[in-house]
């Protein structure tokens, strides 16, 4: 008797893993959207405003990004008293860098395939959230341990091609990390960014604290200071100046 309960317990523990990893790829996604406040409020928010800060050899830096939903974006970073500005406006961008950091001091437009890049940001509430209305398609390749934490990695297939790579807690269904190739101005860059610190804002979740690959060498840290939802937003800050 005692041991038909032990093969009948594992048989049932057994049974219940099958069906924990037997997950797909979209009700993942779905447990996501539900986890960080879901569609609904995410929907509800037009515009973004956030602050951070973060120190590149010693250099210590904030930057301001205003986005208003699946159209705009601008970030301004303050560096050693000068100005970097790079905005995404509609399909276009551009950039302004100034003389003694490797720019002209004018806005230029922007490569092609940084604005590429540069337009998943305008799309809050991050890149699983609307990936079918953007012709992404998502593959489970399972589940796997990231820094001892047990996560499902969803593999992302963008429309022009790129391929993201996600990874999923199992336990609160946050991404903390996302990681893949970006071809820029030539070059092979591997785009990785570690999320970690989440915080809620009027029900929705953010995380305040994003680890990324520093230009310098190394990894950076970026601290978020403040999130404000559907701020009031002059939105000619996003087209490009006349050069002086």
């Amino acid at each position: 008797m005692k041991l038909t309960r032990i093969i009948a317990s594992a048989f049932i523990l057994l049974a219940t893993s099958a069906v924990t990893f037997a997950q797909t790829a979209d009700e993942i996604v779905a447990k996501h959207i539900e986890a960080i406040g879901g569609a609904d409020k995410w929907k509800a928010v037009k515009a973004m405003e956030m602050n951070n800060k973060f120190t590149v050899q010693g250099m210590d830096i904030a930057s301001k990004t205003v986005i208003v939903s699946g159209k705009s974006l601008r970030t301004d970073i303050s560096v050693m008293g000068q100005e970097i500005i790079s905005a995404i406006d509609g399909e276009t961008g551009w950039a302004q860098q100034p003389a003694m950091m490797g720019g002209t001091g004018e806005p230029e437009d922007m490569p092609g395939a940084l604005i590429k890049e540069s337009r998943k940001q305008v799309y809050l509430g991050g890149s699983l959230l609307n990936y079918k209305d953007n012709g992404a398609t998502i593959e489970l390749v399972g589940k796997e341990k990231l820094e001892g934490v047990d996560v499902y990695h969803l593999k992302m297939i963008e429309k022009g091609g790129d391929v993201t790579n996600l990874f999923v807690s199992t336990a609160n269904y946050y991404v903390l990390k996302s990681a893949g190739k970006r071809n820029i101005q030539g070059k092979e860059i591997e785009a990785e960014v570690n999320f970690s610190n989440f915080k809620q804002i009027e029900g929705l979740t953010f995380p305040y604290t994003m680890e990324t690959a520093s230009p310098m060498g190394g990894m950076m840290t970026i601290e978020t200071d403040s999130i404000k939802l559907n701020p009031k937003i002059d939105e000619s800050i996003f087209k490009k100046p006349a050069k002086k």
